[in-house]
């Protein structure tokens, strides 16, 4: 079924404005899945998934929430009927040449399949019936991402975690713009007795290449160190290029990959976004947890870091970038509020943290006495080494966490972030949130 309700919003010029335009009253994203977020065609499109906060009919809710710029209409379309509650759920959406969209979805790890709509045209409120494909019967999904290579004939990969229960990045692909699938492999193998699953994020220059930054697994169970290949031409490259074998072959451990950043017990770092430059080289935020070596889970996470490395064609120039500030609950002392990077221009990014991103010192709110995560814009004049930060938010009653950028259209660059309380991700209480903040 599909379910659109139309909302007015009252002041289209709000968006601009210092107070956000609520998208939606209760919905979260988890970060290892892209793109969360797109702009196509004068109209932004977010996918969610509903917590059930304001109506237990709505748990577990796959979303698209459609913002149409010219008519200042706010949309909301259920692709799914209580999935699962869970943000790890949530839609990822692709253009295909017709100006259909593409979604993908799945359940976080509890089944075997996939599900897919496409939209039925332009109009990005009615979308055809739910689809499922199975990669194998053993699999278990996790994640989804979509590229299309218009260089590959438009063919659409979706990379997700679990073929054949692995715990392993996969990929299927689509030589039909999303109608009908083929399985592919496990691409990045970990050859150790634990089952460790790396982690993951890509972006795509849409046409014949797909970048990829990983890590070993999780910072929980693994101190990590932070990697990059990209596809090309069939085959996975190190950043200058050597091919190291086919995608259908895959990386035999993740050292094959080249090495960004080495962590240890000391500091143990997780992807957490990537974007490519006007020539193509990738740029990529990560958050490193710091001195927290030897505590078990729960007792860690005081001590968070972002940094930013890219590629200038010959190494990659790393740097500190930002406090993070603390975990966001205890169990998972890795997660941080995240950092969005301007997929348009790699001299800005927005970071959540409760902590000054410059001195660290506890971010306390002048409203009500609390600490919350705030959102900042980051500048740098020379390519990551310095940064000047501003404010987004301040003094909130609320965190502000987890913000994403969508490419720009049209001239706008429209920032989104997720409002209100994170207990879990099965279990938290967000608005969806959003505004333009173009220069």
């Amino acid at each position: 079924m599909i379910l659109g309700i139309s909302l007015l919003i009252s002041c289209g010029s709000s968006a601009t404005q210092d107070s956000p335009v609520v998208l939606s009253r209760d919905g979260g994203w988890c970060w290892f899945q892209d793109p969360r977020a797109i702009v196509h065609d004068g109209k932004l499109v977010v996918g969610t998934v509903a917590n059930g906060l304001f109506d237990s009919l709505r748990t577990g809710d796959v979303e698209a929430l459609v913002y149409d710029f010219r008519s200042e209409e706010l949309t909301k379309v259920e692709l799914y009927d209580r999935l699962q509650a869970d943000d790890h759920n949530s839609p990822v959406f692709a253009v295909r040449p017709d100006g259909r969209l593409l979604t993908v979805f799945a359940q976080h790890g509890d089944e075997n399949r996939f599900y897919y709509r496409i939209s039925w045209t332009d109009d990005l409120t009615g979308w055809g019936p739910v689809r499922q494909y199975i990669p194998s019967e053993s699999t278990r999904i996790t994640y989804s991402n979509l590229h299309v290579l218009t260089g590959e004939a438009n063919r659409i990969y979706n990379f997700f975690r679990g073929l054949d229960d692995s715990y392993k990045p996969s990929y299927v692909y689509s030589d039909d713009l999303g109608e009908t699938w083929t399985t592919g492999n496990v691409f990045i193998d970990v050859p150790t007795q634990a089952r460790h699953r790396p982690y993951v994020r890509y972006k795509s220059n849409g046409e014949d290449a797909i970048h990829i930054v990983y890590t070993e697994g999780h910072p929980r169970v693994y101190d990590n160190s932070v990697y990059h290949v990209y596809y090309a031409d069939g085959d996975l490259h190190n950043s200058d290029g050597r091919v190291i074998r086919s995608l259908a072959e895959g990386l035999t451990r993740p050292e094959e990959g080249t090495r960004i950043f080495r962590g240890d017990s000391s500091r143990v770092p997780w992807v957490v976004d990537l974007e490519l430059d006007s020539h193509g080289n990738p740029y990529v935020a990560y958050s490193v947890q710091v001195g927290s070596a030897g505590l078990p889970p729960g007792k860690g996470g005081d001590d968070l870091r972002y940094r930013y490395a890219r590629w200038n064609g010959r190494d990659w120039e790393d740097h500190s970038l930002a406090y993070a500030g603390t975990r966001l609950y205890a169990g998972e002392d890795d997660y941080s509020g995240l950092v969005a990077l301007d997929p348009d221009d790699p001299n800005v990014l927005y970071i959540s943290t409760n902590a000054d991103p410059v001195t660290g010192e506890p971010l306390i709110s002048e409203t009500d006495g609390e600490r919350h995560y705030e959102i900042y814009r980051g500048l740098t004049d020379d390519r990551g080494v310095t940064w000047r930060w501003t404010s987004v938010t301040q003094n909130s009653e609320e965190d502000n966490l987890r913000p994403v950028v969508p490419e720009r259209e049209e001239g706008r660059t429209f920032l989104l972030w997720l409002r209100g309380e994170y207990r879990s991700y099965t279990d938290y209480s967000l608005e969806v949130v959003g505004k333009i903040v173009n220069d």
